[in-house]
């Protein structure tokens, strides 16, 4: 059960509709506020407004074959209510995971990171309700 500043809350994710939706989901079953479908009829507008994901190579074998990959997946978001006024400045959410890889497992390694890659979502998403939760209308 998570406690807001405002009682009703609108998820605004243009280009970002899969983590909108997810957010707007978990916002909802927290029963802290209620998510509206219009900017309108909320007090606070959560607005996404970068999901970027990564993926670089950490180490290579001796023979030249990458031996370990890591996945960045950054989050920018910032609330306002709908009047326009900030409630909270734009802020960034970095998540970073490191997994093994051997093209002899190449089908489960590309599994393995697209269930990391579904785990850093989540993780994001948690870490936006929390931070909501500090979150105040201005004075």
């Amino acid at each position: 059960e998570a406690s807001f500043a405002f009682a009703t809350v609108f998820v605004s994710g243009p280009g970002q509709p899969t983590f909108a939706a997810e957010l707007a989901r978990v916002l909802a079953a927290s029963g802290g506020a209620k998510v509206v479908d219009t900017a309108a009829g909320a007090q606070a507008i959560v607005e996404i407004t970068r999901v970027f994901d990564d993926k670089q190579v950490l180490s290579l074998s001796p023979g030249g074959r990458v031996q370990e990959y890591m996945l960045v997946k950054v989050v920018t978001f910032r609330v306002r209510g709908n009047d326009g006024r900030e409630w909270a400045p734009p802020d960034e959410i970095s998540i970073l995971r490191t997994y093994t890889y051997d093209d002899s497992e190449r089908l489960a390694r590309e599994i393995q990171e697209q269930r990391l890659l579904r785990e850093m979502q989540s993780d994001a998403v948690q870490q936006i309700v929390r931070r909501l939760q500090s979150v105040r209308p201005p004075a």
